[in-house]
């Protein structure tokens, strides 16, 4: 999701996002809820922002 339109700042505090999520599974006791749960709140920020998810969908 990083891109040369975006500041240093906001680059830098997606890649943080991106870290913390990824701890959060790694740490998570049951991994697929995390990971759901990971899927369901990134889907619900991308839709806020007018982005279709339904074609993303595997």
């Amino acid at each position: 999701m990083v891109n040369e339109n975006m500041t240093e700042k906001e680059q830098i505090a997606i890649l943080i996002d991106q870290y913390t999520d990824l701890q959060r599974i790694k740490a998570a006791a049951d991994k697929d809820k995390e990971i759901a749960y990971q899927i369901k709140a990134t889907k619900a920020k991308l839709e806020a922002m007018g982005i279709v998810t339904e074609d993303l969908d595997i």
